[in-house]
């Protein structure tokens, strides 16, 4: 296991900038989360050999809050209050996301969040690099509507905020679409799911109505493993049922046979099959930084080299790692991402993504069969009554999250 410990006592504690690192590294969540811990040194160790940041070296600190909801609180309290970090990288769930928030706000320190979610929050202390449901969900909904002539809907997901907030804003986008109540399927089921055999028939079974039928899955963490072989133990192909999952990357499919899923499609921002100069140099920083040519990529962990490099950007810019000065420094900074354009936070903390749709290949590889031009994230959906008014912006003098355009007000709900 890569760890941060030959970064420790190298240097004198006033020549670097100690950078957090809060992924699970144990539990059900650790199949997603220590590839981005190992990312995250590599950025690190990346930029120490460019001289660090400001003329200091920047010091990793790795924590492992072990899949473990309220321990994320702890964690990162700990790494604010005790290591003295000037910014944390980390969650991957919501509800981990959610857990941290008041640390953060208290203490006023600064989360890069590097994962796709629903959305539906904006805070000043968080930076959002991961994509909104307008970045991922709803165009893939598109896509299908489009390309694949779906009809029926099953809304397949982890019991958490994310699975739930998603599908209630897609339930609302595919009715807004003329899609009927009856054609929409919702299912839940906990994290670490593993006896997939009643799920599965009953979504054959939902889909053996005679109309086009897909699966919008937001199955979280190794719950995915099962899910995945019992689709294929079912015999549920790719052309009958297609399953587009929001969870599912290179790095999932890497524990998996995939024959049995080839064709079935996941949506991201990005893929490591994604042919651009800038990737390919990625991937082989990344291969020779693990030592290891089989070590895939994923869309997270661009989502991590973004917020990082515009962290790195935002502290330059500002002259200092001091926190409060980083966050006004941020809103405007543009860094390259690994498709071949730029990312820019925007007012609300929320980046600009393209939206990439890929089929799964025989080798765990995805094949792009859509991508957009960058589009910028929602903070608050269009399709929730309590949302459409609201917009988020963290410039002065407006420095709001959750401003309403309708009564004018901070603070207050839409319609």
């Amino acid at each position: 296991m890569l760890s941060s410990t030959a970064f420790h006592g190298a240097f004198a504690a006033d020549d670097t900038i100690k950078v957090g690192i809060l992924h699970s590294l144990s539990g059900t969540m650790a199949i997603s989360e220590t590839t981005l811990k190992d990312a995250m040194l590599m950025l690190i160790d990346e930029q120490n050999k460019k001289g660090g940041v400001l003329g200091k070296k920047l010091e990793p600190v790795v924590v492992d809050p072990a899949s473990n909801w309220p321990l994320f609180a702890e964690k990162a309290r700990e790494l604010i209050s005790k290591d003295k970090v000037s910014a944390v990288f980390g969650c991957w769930t919501s509800v981990s996301r959610k857990s941290v928030l008041p640390v953060f706000k208290e203490l006023d320190s600064v989360l890069f969040y590097p994962v796709q979610f629903e959305g539906e929050e904006s805070e000043r202390n968080v930076f959002y690099t991961g994509a909104a449901p307008n970045q991922q969900a709803i165009p893939a909904v598109d896509y299908l509507m489009k390309n694949e002539g779906v009809e029926r809907w099953v809304l397949e997901g982890t019991d958490y905020v994310y699975p739930r907030t998603t599908n209630k804003i897609l339930e609302a986008y595919l009715k807004s679409k003329g899609v009927k109540a009856e054609d929409i399927k919702v299912n839940y089921t906990p994290f670490g799911f593993s006896d997939w055999q009643t799920e599965v028939a009953a979504i054959k079974k939902f889909g053996g109505a005679g109309k086009k039928t897909a699966v919008i899955s937001t199955v979280n963490g190794d719950a995915n493993v099962p899910f995945y072989k019992e689709l294929g133990n079912q015999g549920v192909k790719a052309e009958d049922i297609p399953v587009m999952a929001f969870s599912v990357g290179e790095e999932e499919l890497a524990g998996i046979d995939t024959k049995p899923l080839v064709g079935h499609l996941a949506a991201w921002n990005y893929f490591e099959s994604v042919d651009t100069p800038i990737n390919a140099e990625f991937i082989k920083t990344w291969h020779a930084f693990t030592k290891n040519d089989k070590r895939v990529t994923n869309d997270p962990m661009e989502a991590a080299y973004i917020g990082f490099n515009m962290w790195v950007k935002a502290v330059e810019k500002a002259g200092t790692a001091e926190p409060d000065k980083v966050i006004d420094a941020l809103v405007g900074v543009s860094v390259p991402n690994l498709t071949g354009g730029y990312a820019t936070m925007m007012p609300s903390h929320y980046i600009t993504k393209p939206v990439l749709i890929g089929e799964v290949q025989e080798n765990g590889q995805f094949d792009i069969v859509s991508q957009t031009p960058e589009v910028v994230g929602d903070e608050w959906s269009d399709f929730l009554p309590d949302s459409k008014d609201l917009i988020a912006d963290w410039r002065m003098p407006m420095n709001c999250g959750n401003f309403n355009v309708k009564t004018g007000k901070c603070g207050g709900k839409g319609s």
